[in-house]
């Protein structure tokens, strides 16, 4: 019997809504509207970019630290708000808690699909 595991094994979407996110993420104060302090903004772009090059490194070859590294970078825009001083006025912090708890969300799953296969199960993946 052929079994369906469209959530039980690592797909190619989802490095490529991986990619998107970053994308989101590095645009998010200009999608907002909220181009606070250079600080602001620069850390938005950075972590975008690194989310962007995590999605594109496990398309090309998986790894587990990269789904590792995305719920790091996940966790620290979500913290982002709080840390830089925008977690009390403004659309950016909304922003930047969905796009978190998305990638969070998204790097857990792809972690729970990789967790028992081997490092060669995982250069074979499709």
């Amino acid at each position: 019997m052929v079994q369906i595991r469209f959530v039980g094994a690592h797909r190619s979407w989802e490095d490529w809504l991986g990619m998107l996110l970053g994308i989101l993420t590095g645009l998010s104060p200009w999608i907002s509207g909220q181009m606070g302090s250079q600080t602001m903004m620069l850390n938005a772009i950075v972590v975008g970019a690194m989310l962007f090059v995590l999605g594109e490194l496990e398309a090309a070859d998986l790894h587990r630290w990269q789904e590792g590294g995305a719920i790091l970078l996940g966790s620290w825009l979500g913290a982002s708000p709080f840390i830089f001083g925008y977690s009390e006025s403004g659309s950016l912090r909304f922003w930047h808690f969905a796009l978190a708890s998305i990638v969070v969300v998204l790097a857990a799953i792809e972690l729970w699909q990789d967790w028992n296969l081997s490092d060669k199960e995982l250069a074979e993946r499709d």
